[in-house]
Protein backbone atom coordinates (compact mmCIF):
# COMPACT_ATOMS: atom_id res chain seq x y z
CA UNK A 1 0.00 0.00 0.00
CA UNK A 2 0.97 3.71 -0.54
CA UNK A 3 0.00 7.46 -0.95
CA UNK A 4 0.47 10.20 -2.92
CA UNK A 5 0.35 13.72 -2.22
CA UNK A 6 -0.68 16.77 -4.17
CA UNK A 7 0.74 20.20 -2.92
CA UNK A 8 -1.04 22.99 -4.71
CA UNK A 9 0.76 26.51 -3.72
CA UNK A 10 -2.19 29.06 -3.90
CA UNK A 11 -3.30 30.42 -0.90
CA UNK A 12 -6.49 33.94 -1.51
CA UNK A 13 -3.78 35.46 1.34
CA UNK A 14 -0.94 35.25 3.39
CA UNK A 15 -1.97 33.82 7.18
CA UNK A 16 0.25 35.72 9.28
CA UNK A 17 2.42 32.29 10.80
CA UNK A 18 2.30 29.89 7.78
CA UNK A 19 5.70 29.08 6.68
CA UNK A 20 4.54 26.54 4.22
CA UNK A 21 5.35 26.98 0.28
CA UNK A 22 2.32 29.00 -1.80
CA UNK A 23 1.52 31.97 -3.89
CA UNK A 24 -1.02 34.30 -3.39
CA UNK A 25 -1.15 35.30 -7.40
CA UNK A 26 -2.96 32.60 -9.60
CA UNK A 27 -1.39 33.86 -12.84
CA UNK A 28 0.18 30.43 -14.04
CA UNK A 29 -2.42 28.07 -11.86
CA UNK A 30 -3.18 26.28 -15.39
CA UNK A 31 0.58 25.95 -16.37
CA UNK A 32 0.87 24.72 -12.79
CA UNK A 33 -1.80 22.34 -12.67
CA UNK A 34 -0.24 20.69 -16.75
CA UNK A 35 3.02 20.39 -14.70
CA UNK A 36 1.32 18.49 -12.00
CA UNK A 37 -0.10 16.10 -14.43
CA UNK A 38 3.33 16.00 -16.09
CA UNK A 39 5.26 14.86 -12.95
CA UNK A 40 2.46 11.98 -12.13
CA UNK A 41 2.99 10.62 -15.19
CA UNK A 42 6.85 10.70 -14.72
CA UNK A 43 7.10 9.34 -11.51
CA UNK A 44 4.42 6.36 -12.42
CA UNK A 45 7.02 3.96 -10.76
CA UNK A 46 8.18 5.49 -7.92
CA UNK A 47 5.56 3.33 -5.78
CA UNK A 48 7.07 0.13 -7.67
CA UNK A 49 3.54 -0.70 -8.52
CA UNK A 50 1.97 -1.01 -5.05
CA UNK A 51 -1.63 -0.41 -4.62
CA UNK A 52 -2.54 3.16 -3.74
CA UNK A 53 -5.27 3.58 -0.63
CA UNK A 54 -4.91 7.46 0.06
CA UNK A 55 -4.42 10.69 -1.85
CA UNK A 56 -4.36 14.07 -0.18
CA UNK A 57 -4.66 17.21 -1.81
CA UNK A 58 -3.02 19.60 0.54
CA UNK A 59 -1.31 23.12 0.07
CA UNK A 60 -1.49 26.16 0.22
CA UNK A 61 -5.62 25.94 -0.45
CA UNK A 62 -6.45 23.00 -2.85
CA UNK A 63 -10.07 24.04 -2.24
CA UNK A 64 -9.17 26.86 -4.78
CA UNK A 65 -9.40 24.73 -7.41
CA UNK A 66 -12.70 23.59 -9.15
CA UNK A 67 -14.25 20.11 -9.05
CA UNK A 68 -13.30 19.48 -12.82
CA UNK A 69 -9.74 20.03 -12.15
CA UNK A 70 -9.41 18.29 -9.48
CA UNK A 71 -11.54 15.50 -11.47
CA UNK A 72 -8.32 15.71 -13.83
CA UNK A 73 -6.18 14.75 -10.89
CA UNK A 74 -7.84 11.93 -9.53
CA UNK A 75 -8.21 10.79 -13.05
CA UNK A 76 -4.91 11.28 -13.92
CA UNK A 77 -3.71 8.90 -10.84
CA UNK A 78 -6.30 6.44 -11.77
CA UNK A 79 -5.05 5.77 -14.93
CA UNK A 80 -1.19 5.44 -13.49
CA UNK A 81 -1.98 3.49 -10.39
CA UNK A 82 -3.96 0.57 -9.19
CA UNK A 83 -6.13 2.89 -6.62
CA UNK A 84 -7.94 1.15 -3.96
CA UNK A 85 -11.71 0.79 -4.35
CA UNK A 86 -11.80 2.36 -0.61
CA UNK A 87 -9.61 4.74 -1.03
CA UNK A 88 -9.00 7.64 1.49
CA UNK A 89 -9.32 10.73 -0.92
CA UNK A 90 -8.87 14.12 1.19
CA UNK A 91 -8.93 17.45 0.40
CA UNK A 92 -7.68 20.40 2.46
CA UNK A 93 -10.74 23.62 2.33
CA UNK A 94 -11.07 27.27 3.93
CA UNK A 95 -14.34 27.55 5.41
CA UNK A 96 -14.87 30.48 2.89
CA UNK A 97 -14.67 28.33 -0.19
CA UNK A 98 -17.09 25.67 0.45
CA UNK A 99 -20.52 27.09 -0.29
CA UNK A 100 -23.29 24.98 -1.37
CA UNK A 101 -22.43 25.08 -5.32
CA UNK A 102 -18.98 24.26 -4.51
CA UNK A 103 -19.89 21.10 -1.93
CA UNK A 104 -22.68 20.03 -4.89
CA UNK A 105 -19.58 20.18 -7.56
CA UNK A 106 -17.42 18.27 -4.83
CA UNK A 107 -19.99 15.53 -4.77
CA UNK A 108 -19.12 14.49 -8.35
CA UNK A 109 -15.80 13.91 -7.47
CA UNK A 110 -14.20 11.04 -5.78
CA UNK A 111 -12.76 13.37 -2.65
CA UNK A 112 -14.35 11.79 0.49
CA UNK A 113 -12.76 13.40 3.50
CA UNK A 114 -12.01 17.47 4.37
CA UNK A 115 -9.73 18.82 6.15
CA UNK A 116 -11.11 22.20 7.06
CA UNK A 117 -9.05 24.82 8.35
CA UNK A 118 -11.00 26.84 11.12
CA UNK A 119 -8.37 27.27 13.84
CA UNK A 120 -10.43 29.40 15.42
CA UNK A 121 -14.41 30.23 15.91
CA UNK A 122 -13.75 33.89 17.03
CA UNK A 123 -13.72 36.54 14.64
CA UNK A 124 -10.72 38.70 16.33
CA UNK A 125 -8.58 35.37 16.66
CA UNK A 126 -8.98 34.98 12.91
CA UNK A 127 -8.05 38.99 11.72
CA UNK A 128 -4.93 38.53 14.15
CA UNK A 129 -3.84 35.17 12.21
CA UNK A 130 -4.82 36.86 8.74
CA UNK A 131 -7.20 34.29 7.49
CA UNK A 132 -9.45 34.76 4.55
CA UNK A 133 -12.73 33.84 6.43
CA UNK A 134 -14.44 34.53 9.60
CA UNK A 135 -16.12 32.15 12.51
CA UNK A 136 -20.13 32.90 10.95
CA UNK A 137 -18.18 31.07 7.85
CA UNK A 138 -16.59 28.33 9.73
CA UNK A 139 -19.57 26.62 11.56
CA UNK A 140 -22.08 27.01 8.60
CA UNK A 141 -19.32 25.23 6.13
CA UNK A 142 -19.17 21.79 8.71
CA UNK A 143 -23.02 22.40 8.82
CA UNK A 144 -23.20 22.51 4.81
CA UNK A 145 -20.80 19.76 4.66
CA UNK A 146 -22.82 17.36 6.55
CA UNK A 147 -25.65 18.35 5.19
CA UNK A 148 -24.49 17.17 1.92
CA UNK A 149 -23.70 14.41 2.55
CA UNK A 150 -19.70 14.75 3.84
CA UNK A 151 -19.45 13.14 7.25
CA UNK A 152 -15.55 12.38 7.31
CA UNK A 153 -14.40 15.58 8.30
CA UNK A 154 -11.44 16.73 10.71
CA UNK A 155 -10.97 20.25 11.40
CA UNK A 156 -7.93 22.17 12.16
CA UNK A 157 -7.65 24.28 15.31
CA UNK A 158 -4.94 26.30 16.86
CA UNK A 159 -3.99 27.13 20.67
CA UNK A 160 -1.31 28.94 22.63
CA UNK A 161 -1.66 32.58 20.83
CA UNK A 162 -2.11 36.04 23.27
CA UNK A 163 -5.21 36.37 22.17
CA UNK A 164 -6.80 32.92 23.21
CA UNK A 165 -7.51 32.78 26.63
CA UNK A 166 -8.78 29.30 28.25
CA UNK A 167 -12.38 30.20 28.32
CA UNK A 168 -12.22 30.84 24.40
CA UNK A 169 -10.15 27.62 24.02
CA UNK A 170 -13.14 25.80 25.83
CA UNK A 171 -15.54 27.32 23.70
CA UNK A 172 -13.69 26.29 20.18
CA UNK A 173 -13.56 22.62 21.52
CA UNK A 174 -17.23 22.87 22.67
CA UNK A 175 -18.38 23.80 19.79
CA UNK A 176 -16.46 21.24 17.79
CA UNK A 177 -18.30 18.60 20.07
CA UNK A 178 -21.21 20.80 19.14
CA UNK A 179 -20.87 19.81 15.44
CA UNK A 180 -20.20 16.32 15.90
CA UNK A 181 -16.36 16.80 14.23
CA UNK A 182 -15.55 12.85 14.22
CA UNK A 183 -11.69 14.10 13.77
CA UNK A 184 -9.44 17.22 14.92
CA UNK A 185 -6.02 17.92 14.45
CA UNK A 186 -5.08 20.73 16.89
CA UNK A 187 -1.52 22.51 16.66
CA UNK A 188 0.41 25.23 19.16
CA UNK A 189 1.13 28.06 17.63
CA UNK A 190 4.89 28.34 16.65
CA UNK A 191 6.60 30.99 15.24
CA UNK A 192 8.51 29.63 12.18
CA UNK A 193 11.24 32.03 10.67
CA UNK A 194 10.62 34.25 7.57
CA UNK A 195 6.75 34.56 8.61
CA UNK A 196 4.83 37.77 9.05
CA UNK A 197 4.24 37.01 13.00
CA UNK A 198 8.20 36.16 13.39
CA UNK A 199 8.89 39.88 12.07
CA UNK A 200 5.79 41.70 13.93
CA UNK A 201 7.56 39.60 17.40
CA UNK A 202 11.00 40.90 16.52
CA UNK A 203 9.59 44.90 15.98
CA UNK A 204 8.11 44.52 19.50
CA UNK A 205 4.81 44.91 17.33
CA UNK A 206 3.27 41.54 19.32
CA UNK A 207 4.46 39.55 22.15
CA UNK A 208 6.45 36.24 21.81
CA UNK A 209 4.17 32.80 22.46
CA UNK A 210 4.15 31.80 25.88
CA UNK A 211 4.96 27.98 26.25
CA UNK A 212 3.49 27.66 29.67
CA UNK A 213 -0.02 28.79 27.74
CA UNK A 214 0.72 26.46 24.90
CA UNK A 215 1.26 23.13 27.99
CA UNK A 216 -2.02 24.20 29.80
CA UNK A 217 -4.08 24.50 26.46
CA UNK A 218 -2.50 21.14 25.23
CA UNK A 219 -3.28 19.55 28.96
CA UNK A 220 -7.22 21.01 28.62
CA UNK A 221 -7.21 19.72 25.29
CA UNK A 222 -5.96 16.61 26.09
CA UNK A 223 -8.52 16.26 28.79
CA UNK A 224 -11.56 17.66 26.84
CA UNK A 225 -11.00 15.08 24.19
CA UNK A 226 -10.76 11.91 26.17
CA UNK A 227 -14.30 13.03 27.89
CA UNK A 228 -15.97 13.57 24.92
CA UNK A 229 -14.52 9.88 23.34
CA UNK A 230 -11.95 10.76 21.03
CA UNK A 231 -9.02 8.78 20.67
CA UNK A 232 -5.84 10.57 20.64
CA UNK A 233 -3.36 8.82 18.19
CA UNK A 234 -0.99 11.09 17.37
CA UNK A 235 0.62 14.29 19.35
CA UNK A 236 -1.67 16.52 17.35
CA UNK A 237 -4.58 14.53 16.29
CA UNK A 238 -7.34 13.26 17.70
CA UNK A 239 -10.24 11.20 16.10
CA UNK A 240 -13.35 9.36 17.03
CA UNK A 241 -12.97 5.48 16.43
CA UNK A 242 -12.21 4.63 13.15
CA UNK A 243 -11.68 7.74 11.99
CA UNK A 244 -7.98 8.31 11.81
CA UNK A 245 -6.46 9.56 9.02
CA UNK A 246 -5.34 7.24 7.00
CA UNK A 247 -3.17 9.18 4.91
CA UNK A 248 -1.16 11.24 8.47
CA UNK A 249 -1.27 7.45 9.98
CA UNK A 250 0.66 5.90 7.11
CA UNK A 251 3.55 8.81 7.03
CA UNK A 252 4.07 7.86 11.01
CA UNK A 253 3.93 4.06 10.27
CA UNK A 254 6.63 4.66 7.13
CA UNK A 255 4.37 3.59 4.23
CA UNK A 256 5.84 4.84 1.01
CA UNK A 257 4.70 8.15 -0.54
CA UNK A 258 4.77 9.69 -3.22
CA UNK A 259 4.63 13.76 -3.18
CA UNK A 260 3.58 15.36 -6.27
CA UNK A 261 3.80 19.29 -6.66
CA UNK A 262 6.79 22.04 -5.64
CA UNK A 263 8.03 21.44 -2.57
CA UNK A 264 6.58 18.13 -1.97
CA UNK A 265 8.24 15.16 -0.66
CA UNK A 266 8.29 11.71 -1.71
CA UNK A 267 9.52 8.75 0.52
CA UNK A 268 10.07 4.91 -0.55
CA UNK A 269 11.79 3.63 2.84
CA UNK A 270 15.26 3.92 0.97
CA UNK A 271 15.29 7.45 -0.18
CA UNK A 272 13.56 10.67 0.53
CA UNK A 273 13.30 12.86 -2.12
CA UNK A 274 11.91 16.53 -2.50
CA UNK A 275 11.11 19.09 -5.06
CA UNK A 276 11.90 22.21 -5.54
CA UNK A 277 10.31 25.36 -3.60
CA UNK A 278 9.44 27.40 -6.66
CA UNK A 279 6.68 27.62 -8.81
CA UNK A 280 8.43 29.22 -11.92
CA UNK A 281 11.47 26.96 -11.58
CA UNK A 282 9.29 23.67 -10.96
CA UNK A 283 6.93 24.74 -14.11
CA UNK A 284 9.95 25.09 -16.41
CA UNK A 285 11.54 21.89 -14.91
CA UNK A 286 8.56 19.74 -16.62
CA UNK A 287 7.72 21.95 -19.46
CA UNK A 288 11.47 19.99 -20.69
CA UNK A 289 9.92 16.59 -18.66
CA UNK A 290 12.67 16.67 -15.84
CA UNK A 291 11.98 17.07 -12.21
CA UNK A 292 13.60 19.41 -10.36
CA UNK A 293 13.93 17.72 -7.15
CA UNK A 294 17.03 16.81 -4.96
CA UNK A 295 17.11 13.17 -3.24
CA UNK A 296 18.70 11.95 0.12
CA UNK A 297 19.69 8.02 0.33
CA UNK A 298 18.82 7.27 4.15
CA UNK A 299 21.31 6.38 6.00
CA UNK A 300 20.96 3.43 8.86
CA UNK A 301 20.75 6.07 11.45
CA UNK A 302 18.44 8.35 9.66
CA UNK A 303 15.30 5.54 9.36
CA UNK A 304 16.10 4.42 13.53
CA UNK A 305 16.11 8.18 13.96
CA UNK A 306 13.07 8.30 11.97
CA UNK A 307 11.50 5.55 12.75
CA UNK A 308 11.55 7.16 16.58
CA UNK A 309 10.52 10.45 15.85
CA UNK A 310 6.95 8.95 14.40
CA UNK A 311 6.57 5.99 16.26
CA UNK A 312 6.82 7.89 19.70
CA UNK A 313 3.99 10.35 18.39
CA UNK A 314 1.27 7.76 18.22
CA UNK A 315 -0.59 5.73 20.28
CA UNK A 316 0.75 2.47 18.02
CA UNK A 317 4.53 3.72 20.11
CA UNK A 318 7.29 2.62 19.49
CA UNK A 319 8.14 -0.97 18.52
CA UNK A 320 11.62 -2.56 19.76
CA UNK A 321 11.77 -5.46 17.72
CA UNK A 322 11.25 -3.14 14.94
CA UNK A 323 13.42 -1.01 15.79
CA UNK A 324 15.87 -4.48 15.70
CA UNK A 325 15.21 -5.29 12.22
CA UNK A 326 16.21 -1.64 10.89
CA UNK A 327 19.98 -2.18 12.93
CA UNK A 328 20.40 -5.29 14.87
CA UNK A 329 21.19 -4.40 18.86
CA UNK A 330 19.33 -0.93 18.43
CA UNK A 331 16.49 -1.95 21.29
CA UNK A 332 19.56 -2.53 24.21
CA UNK A 333 21.08 0.39 23.25
CA UNK A 334 17.79 2.76 23.46
CA UNK A 335 16.84 0.67 26.09
CA UNK A 336 19.91 2.18 27.96
CA UNK A 337 19.09 5.52 26.63
CA UNK A 338 15.51 5.72 27.64
CA UNK A 339 16.12 4.96 31.39
CA UNK A 340 15.47 8.46 32.83
CA UNK A 341 12.47 9.02 30.76
CA UNK A 342 11.24 5.94 32.22
CA UNK A 343 12.36 7.17 36.31
CA UNK A 344 10.29 10.95 35.69
CA UNK A 345 7.42 8.87 33.89
CA UNK A 346 7.34 10.12 30.70
CA UNK A 347 7.26 7.00 28.94
CA UNK A 348 6.00 3.54 29.47
CA UNK A 349 6.63 0.05 28.09
CA UNK A 350 4.36 -2.71 27.17
CA UNK A 351 5.36 -5.91 26.33
CA UNK A 352 7.79 -4.75 23.40
CA UNK A 353 6.32 -1.26 22.35
CA UNK A 354 7.69 2.20 24.31
CA UNK A 355 4.82 4.67 24.77
CA UNK A 356 4.66 7.94 25.66
CA UNK A 357 2.79 8.95 29.08
CA UNK A 358 0.43 12.02 29.35
CA UNK A 359 3.26 13.86 30.84
CA UNK A 360 4.97 12.78 28.57
CA UNK A 361 3.31 14.12 25.58
CA UNK A 362 4.00 17.57 26.43
CA UNK A 363 7.82 16.74 25.81
CA UNK A 364 7.22 14.56 22.81
CA UNK A 365 10.14 15.90 20.68
CA UNK A 366 12.80 16.34 23.19
CA UNK A 367 12.48 13.03 24.40
CA UNK A 368 12.63 11.91 20.62
CA UNK A 369 15.55 13.71 19.98
CA UNK A 370 17.23 12.83 23.42
CA UNK A 371 16.63 8.24 21.80
CA UNK A 372 17.94 9.39 18.76
CA UNK A 373 21.14 7.60 18.03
Amino acid sequence: MAGIYIHIPFCKQACHYCDFHFSTSLKYKDELLQALIKEITLQKSYLDNETVETIYFGGGTPSILSADELNILIGTITSLHTVASNAEITIEANPDDLDKAKLHALRRTNINRFSIGIQSFFDDDLIWMNRVHRAAEAEASVKRAQDIGFENITVDLIYGYPLLSDAKWKYNLDKVFELDIPHVSSYSMTVEPQTALASFIKKKKQPAMDEQQSAEQFILLMDAMQTHGFEHYEISNFCKHGHYSRHNSNYWKGVKYMGIGPSAHSYNGETRQWNVANNAKYIQSLEIGKISAETELLTETDRLNEYIMTSLRTMWGLDLKKLNTIAPGAESELTKGAQRYFENGWIEQKEDVIYLTASGKLYADNIAGGLFF
